[in-house]
C-alpha cells in the first residue's frame, strides 16, 4: 500500500485519482497540490485530498508515488519546482495528454529524463473541470497509455501499471511519438472541430437564433467544446504538429465531400457516408471488446 500519494493538480483528473485511491483504499494519505487556492479548499472540504498546500516541493516531500495532472503546459513548471526535493524513492508519473513535449521538459529541467518518471495519460475525461466534477469510478474499465522509455526504472513502470489496474484501468503502452499522433486524430483534432465550428455558428447565432433551432446532432457533436479552454489551449500548442497535419488531411477531405454535394454525386455521396457509418460501428466493437 502506498503511504503518501501526492496529486499534484487536484482538479477532474487529479481529482479523480484521489478518489479512486481513497474509495479503494491504495493509500494511507492523500496530499494535494493546486494553484487554485479555492479548487484546493473545495477538495479538502470534501475529502477528496488529507492535505493540501500551493507548492509541489511541499506537497511531493516523502511521497512514495507522485502524480502530475496539471494542464500539459504546466508541466515544465511543475519538474522545476520538484527538482530540490526528487528522490529515486519516489515514483513519478504523470496524467498528460501529450507525452513528447512532456519528455523534453524533463530533459530541459533534469538533464534527462529520470528512471522513476514513468510517462502516462489516461484516456478518460469528461467537459467539466475542477474537483467538483471528479469522480471515484472516472478510470473504471478506461484505458490508460503509459510511454516508458528505454531507461524507465522497470519496478517504477510495474508499480504505475498496478496503480491505475486497481482504479479499473486497462494499461497499454505505446511509444511517446506514436502516442501523440495516434491522440491527435482521435482526441485533439476532434475537439478542435468541435470548438471551431461552435465559434462559427456562435457568431451566426447573435444575428440568425441559429441555436435556437439546433437538435440533438449539434448538442451531441458540440458536447466536446464545453470542455477547458485553457487546458486544449496547451494540448494544441504541445502537439502542434500533429494536429495541423492532420487539420490539413481533412480540409483536403472536406473538399472533396463539398464537391460531391456541388455535383450531385448520389452515389459516390451514398458510399461515403456508408464507408463511414461502417467504421465508426469497427470502433464501437471494439470498445465493447
Amino acid at each position: 500500500m502506498i503511504k503518501r500519494l501526492c496529486v499534484i493538480g487536484v482538479g477532474l483528473i487529479g481529482g479523480s485519482v484521489a478518489r479512486a485511491a481513497r474509495a479503494k483504499e491504495l493509500c494511507h494519505e492523500i496530499v494535494g497540490v493546486d494553484a487554485d487556492t479555492d479548487n484546493l479548499r473545495k477538495a479538502l472540504e470534501c475529502g477528496v485530498i488529507d492535505v493540501g498546500f500551493s507548492d509541489a516541493k511541499q506537497g511531493a516531500a516523502n511521497a512514495d508515488l507522485v502524480m502530475i495532472a496539471t494542464p500539459v503546459g504546466a508541466v515544465e513548471t511543475v519538474f522545476g519546482a520538484l527538482k530540490p526535493v526528487w528522490s529515486d524513492q519516489t515514483v513519478v508519473t504523470d496524467a498528460s495528454s501529450t507525452k513528447c513535449n512532456v519528455i523534453e521538459s524533463a530533459e530541459r529541467v533534469f538533464g534527462g529524463v529520470p528512471e522513476n518518471f514513468v510517462p502516462g495519460h489516461p484516456i478518460a475525461g469528461a467537459e467539466r473541470s475542477g474537483v467538483d466534477a471528479s469522480t471515484a469510478n472516472l478510470y473504471q474499465g478506461k484505458r490508460v497509455i503509459l510511454t516508458p522509455l528505454t531507461n524507465t526504472c522497470p519496478q517504477a513502470l510495474k508499480q504505475v501499471e498496478s496503480f491505475w489496474q486497481s482504479m479499473g484501468a486497462k494499461i497499454s503502452e505505446m511509444e511517446p511519438a506514436h502516442h501523440d499522433e495516434v491522440l491527435a486524430a482521435t482526441s485533439h483534432l476532434p475537439h478542435v472541430l468541435a470548438f471551431t465550428l461552435t465559434y462559427m455558428l456562435g457568431k451566426k447565432d447573435e444575428q440568425q437564433e441559429i441555436f435556437q433551432y439546433a437538435a440533438g446532432g449539434f448538442r451531441d457533436f458540440t458536447r466536446i467544446a464545453s470542455s477547458d479552454p485553457k487546458m486544449w489551449l496547451d494540448i494544441c500548442l504541445a502537439n502542434r504538429r500533429e494536429i495541423v497535419l492532420l487539420i490539413d488531411q481533412f480540409r483536403e477531405e472536406l473538399s472533396v465531400v463539398a464537391g460531391l454535394i456541388s455535383r450531385g454525386a448520389a452515389d459516390d455521396l451514398y458510399s461515403l457516408f456508408s464507408d463511414a457509418r461502417s467504421a465508426r460501428q469497427r470502433f464501437l466493437d471494439q470498445l465493447e471488446k
